[in-house]
């Protein structure tokens, strides 16, 4: 690692800790030249997952997106904002572990809406209002039925 003072490539690490979600480690580090000393993150690099959307465009997966849509399905529902921003990166996380370079979207929302409905059925009708396209009152009494089924 370079020093940022003086340029020279030869450093010791002083330090080394894991970040609160254990993806990134923080080193100090000691320049053997001119004794300063410096800080340096350690990360995985992530390869980019491509999302296959229904009309067969590709695009980046952002959690933004994903997150806007459930905390649009969550509005004025008890689920707090820490429930939701664990279930968005375990979610990321599935993604990485399948390995594959890109994912259809249906995978994605299935996920979603299974999780929705274990968390809050109103919230799950509200995303699945949205992700099934509802056209008329029919698909909304269609998507109850079933969920009162299951109860």
């Amino acid at each position: 690692m370079k020093c940022p003072f003086c340029g020279a490539l030869d450093n010791k690490v002083i330090d080394s800790r894991l970040s609160r979600d254990d993806t990134e480690t923080r080193r100090r580090r000691e320049c053997l030249a001119c004794n300063r000393r410096f800080t340096t993150y350690e990360h995985v690099e992530k390869t980019p997952i491509m999302i296959i959307k229904k009309d067969g465009r590709r695009e980046e997966f952002m959690k933004e997106k994903v997150r806007a849509g459930i905390m649009s399905a969550c509005q004025k529902r008890k689920i707090s904002i820490k429930v939701i921003e664990d279930f968005i990166s375990e979610l990321e996380q599935d993604l990485v572990e399948m390995g594959e370079p890109e994912i259809p979207s249906s995978i994605i929302g299935e996920k979603v809406m299974k999780k929705l409905h274990a968390l809050d059925d109103v919230a799950y009708v509200r995303f699945a209002s949205v992700y099934r396209e509802f056209k008329d009152v029919h698909d909304f009494y269609s998507e109850l039925k079933t969920l009162l089924k299951r109860q």
